[in-house]
């Protein structure tokens, strides 16, 4: 062995890791949030599905029931989604050079499966419970829904609202999701009050109810797959986001024209390719730095960009 090698591999292995640069740190940071609210809509799908089995069970009601079980479904697919924010908070490596950031699409399109499963297996017992004799519901589950039904709309406003802000596709997934058990457990509440009110006969009320609230979830599943898939199919980006990106780059000294310029997303943070123009006489050095200054004002904006490629024309 030469002399002073072993010391040498373990100060490699001992030096500290590089900091993430700031447009980097800002996509994990994002990340992370979101993960944060993920995880609390998982404690309280947890919580809401016991209470959901236990009223459903004690009161007769299966549309509870059910609800229950989309609260289940609900904490598998939330899972997924905290596992994508997990994965897209990791910065470019070798082996993924654009980042990570389409593991959060990914976990929607997940979550958007998971909807279409449970609508259809509460739908397939909601019909066999309409066509079958039944105990009626008891009126202590009204109570019991209008809670689940107020705690479900509050945490979907706070989660949507973070899916605006970071522009995240699976929190406005996960924001449509709580909106969506919100409106099964709507659903149970007024089937629930019309068997309670009108007594024997009116049982089916319960199983009617269900199914109605997998038609609404069905019909939500196939708007959130429609989002998920035109990010995934790299659709453009909204004008506004494109006009942006083309006043900053527009505002670097040296920048004559612009020619092309698209942007994609991927996951909270957008891809830019961009095509300036400047004086054709001016040396090859100044014109790179130029698109250095234009790739360095894009990152440095608060347009949650996360790379820049700049390709750089003469004006003629």
């Amino acid at each position: 062995m030469r002399a002073g090698a072993f010391p040498e591999r373990i100060d490699r292995s001992m030096r500290p890791a590089e900091p993430l640069p700031a447009h980097h740190a800002i996509a994990r940071d994002r990340a992370r949030a979101g993960g944060r609210l993920v995880a609390g809509g998982i404690s309280l799908n947890a919580g809401l599905a016991i209470v959901k089995f236990s009223g459903g069970i004690l009161g007769h009601s299966y549309a509870l029931i059910a609800d229950g079980i989309e609260s289940l479904l609900d904490v598998l697919s939330s899972l997924l989604v905290w596992a994508g924010f997990r994965v897209a908070e990791r910065p470019p490596d070798a082996e993924h050079p654009f980042g990570h950031g389409r593991a959060e699409p990914l976990s929607a399109l997940a979550v958007a499966v998971i909807i279409f499963v449970t609508a259809g297996v509460v739908a397939w017992h909601a019909a066999a419970l309409i066509l079958s004799p039944h105990q009626g519901p008891r009126w202590f589950t009204l109570p019991v829904l209008a809670a689940v039904i107020a705690l479900k709309i509050w945490y979907s406003r706070r989660v949507g609202r973070a899916g605006s802000e970071s522009g995240s596709t699976a929190l406005q997934v996960e924001a449509w999701h709580h909106g969506s058990d919100a409106l099964t457990s709507v659903a149970a509440f007024v089937g629930i009050a019309v068997a309670v009110a009108g007594g024997r006969g009116w049982e089916s009320a319960d199983g009617w109810a269900a199914l109605f609230a997998c038609l609404v979830v069905a019909f939500n599943g196939v708007g959130i797959l429609r989002k998920v898939v035109g990010e995934m199919m790299d659709t453009a980006a909204p004008a506004a986001l494109d006009g942006q990106i083309r006043a900053v780059a527009a505002g670097v000294a040296g920048v004559l024209a612009l020619d092309k310029c698209r942007v994609r997303k991927s996951g909270l943070s957008y891809l830019v390719e961009i095509q300036v123009r400047v004086d054709g006489d001016i040396p090859v050095r100044q014109g790179h730095r130029i698109a250095h200054q234009v790739k360095d004002a894009l990152l440095a904006s608060p347009l949650q960009i996360l790379d820049v490629s700049v390709h750089v024309e003469p004006l003629s």
